[in-house]
């Protein structure tokens, strides 16, 4: 029995995978989440497969989720026309050994196909996304202006940030200024969609 763990914004979608995966013999859906800190700690639970959404909300990204996931396997669905969540998908190959890649317009066969295929530690990766991310921006932020943004998206005050960091208002606020420069943003709001569209955050 492959034990698979489900990491999606949103809860129709993740509802529809878990029907899907429930109806196979040899798949148990044992659990689902909505954001990343949710995933990590129900990886605990020993899932084989974890199925993820490449932009599932949290204070931590996706890449740095996978990082702590360790030797869990994941599988990605992206859409094929969504630059960032390929870029995203891409990094994620960098920090799992036993890793799958997927458009979401597969059909519920080739779903659980790949999700058994990444359990047995075959690579998946669907060749057009390939192409895609190859074609996808560099990111120009460094990581920790990607850690800065992806707090200020939670909401934070640049003072809360400075909390969180361990670091200054003054220090967060340079960072902003360098990551305002870096997009092309003229604000925060307008840098957070710039860097979420173009898969850096």
């Amino acid at each position: 029995m492959i034990r698979v763990v489900i990491g999606h914004r949103g809860k129709l979608v993740r509802g529809a995978l878990a029907v899907v995966l429930s109806r196979e013999s040899d798949l148990n859906v044992v659990a689902e989440f909505e954001n990343a800190e949710e995933v990590l700690q129900g990886s605990n639970a020993g899932p084989e497969v974890l199925v993820l959404d490449p932009l599932l909300p949290g204070e931590m990204g996706i890449a740095e989720l996978c990082d702590q996931l360790g030797g869990h396997a994941v599988l990605m669905l992206i859409e094929r026309d969504d630059g960032g969540s390929i870029s995203l998908a891409l990094s994620v190959v960098k920090h799992s050994s036993k890793v799958g890649v997927i458009g979401t317009d597969v059909s519920p066969d080739d779903l659980v196909d790949a999700v058994r295929e990444v359990a047995e530690g075959r690579p998946v990766f669907d060749p057009s996304l390939a192409l895609a991310a190859l074609r996808a921006p560099d990111n120009p932020l460094t990581d920790r202006e990607c850690e800065v943004l992806r707090l200020i998206n939670t909401g934070a005050t640049a003072q809360e940030v400075a909390r969180a960091l361990n670091l200054s208002a003054g220090t967060i606020r340079n960072y902003l200024s360098r990551i305002l420069s870096k997009t092309g943003a003229r604000s925060r709001i307008e840098a957070i969609r710039k860097a979420q569209d173009a898969g850096w955050i």
